[in-house]
């Protein structure tokens, strides 16, 4: 029997840590001689109180889709890919070399190339820690770790030896031909008498964020590839037994996995700094991580936490801008939602389990004693 509702473990639980996150914010807030009711007002005007705050939190937002599913993909398979990080940087490059290897004359030609470079780059930079993981045994979290500094290393190497213009003094390509300029919500929205959006960076790719949702949900729960992946991560010896591949499994799951984090390059290499740049990630492939975890590995929980992390991100930034609250504290709300949606979600999770046993156990133990009487 089901400990609690379905409906407890993916919305309760997740919104019960997050309070406990949010109150104990509000006590470092205070610790620090601020007021967190300010605080928490300057973030909901900064980040939703206009068509500009909007603008950054759903840029944030579609970056933390694309690695939420990535880590959302590898959890079903029972696989802690950590490699969100080197995957998006990969995907990157090769959005950049899909962007400069050819005149493009409109960005909804370039678009659909990017987008395979992304997938392409992500996605082979996952398959060496999926073969080491599946016929090594090497464990993936390492290899995984391992390979974000190579990526780093790689870009670092690329930029500044191969695709740095002649002359240019900073690490970075070559800015994209115009032809591969995506809109942006201020194209797509604003008119002359209503200018929407002005400035923000989000853009379309934020569209194809939501339909990787929709896709990512199709194949893990409408697809036979995506029951033997479920199957595989809830018992490998009975997948095994099945039929199934242990070997082909981890290594489709973690192609998977990397080709949607690299597709996070599509929205702040080619839609927001229309050329490729060091860092350009900023730590998205490990906030992924706080998504998945959070969002309870489903493409709509995962849209939801994304959201969330989108507006912690826009509102520490408008925090540290008008008040005295160093942005650093936002990294410590982010850290006290990430413990206790992850490693403390058992501190939640029990009370709560024998809260529902004993809600069960009562009108049955009337209902025992009623014939007695």
């Amino acid at each position: 029997m089901q400990k609690m509702p379905q409906w407890a473990d993916v919305f309760l639980i997740p919104l019960i840590s997050l309070l406990i996150a949010f109150v104990l914010s509000g006590l470092v807030i205070l610790a620090i001689g601020e007021s967190p009711i300010e605080a928490v007002r300057v973030m909901v005007t900064g980040a939703l109180g206009s068509t500009y705050g909007w603008g950054y939190t759903l840029y944030y937002t579609t970056n933390f889709i694309f690695t939420g599913l990535a880590v959302a993909v590898a959890f079903h398979a029972r696989m802690f890919n950590i490699g969100g990080e080197g995957q998006a940087t990969l995907g990157g490059l090769g959005v950049a070399l899909v962007c400069l290897a050819v005149p493009w004359p409109h960005w909804a030609i370039a678009l659909p190339a990017a987008i395979i470079g992304a997938a392409l780059f992500g996605a082979l930079w996952a398959l060496i820690p999926a073969y080491l993981q599946a016929k090594r045994g090497s464990h993936i979290v390492i290899t995984t770790i391992m390979f974000n500094y190579i990526a780093f290393s790689l870009l670092n190497y690329m930029l500044v030896n191969v695709m740095r213009p002649q002359g240019a003094m900073d690490p970075a390509s070559a800015r994209f031909p115009e032809g591969t300029s995506l809109p942006t919500f201020q194209d797509m929205f604003s008119t002359a008498d209503a200018p929407l959006f002005r400035g923000a960076p989000v853009n379309v790719t934020f569209f194809i964020a939501i339909a990787a949702c929709f896709l990512v949900w199709w194949l893990i729960w409408r697809t036979r590839l995506g029951y033997q992946i479920r199957a595989f991560g809830h018992s490998e010896t009975a997948a095994a037994y099945a039929g199934i591949s242990p070997v082909r499994i981890t290594v489709i799951a973690m192609l998977i996995s990397g080709g949607l984090a690299g597709c996070m390059a599509i929205n702040n290499v080619m839609g927001e700094a229309e050329r490729l740049v060091l860092n350009s990630v900023e730590g998205a492939g490990f906030i992924g991580i706080a998504v998945a975890l959070m969002g309870r590995s489903h493409p709509f929980g995962v849209l939801l936490a994304a959201l969330l992390f989108g507006f912690l991100y826009q509102g520490g930034a408008e925090l540290s801008l008008w008040s005295n609250i160093p942005r650093e504290l936002i990294v410590v709300i982010q850290a006290l939602v990430i413990l206790f949606t992850g490693a403390l979600d058992n501190l939640v999770r029990m009370p709560l389990e024998k809260l529902f046993a004993m809600t069960r156990r009562t009108p049955s133990a009337s209902a025992e004693r009623k014939p007695a009487e």
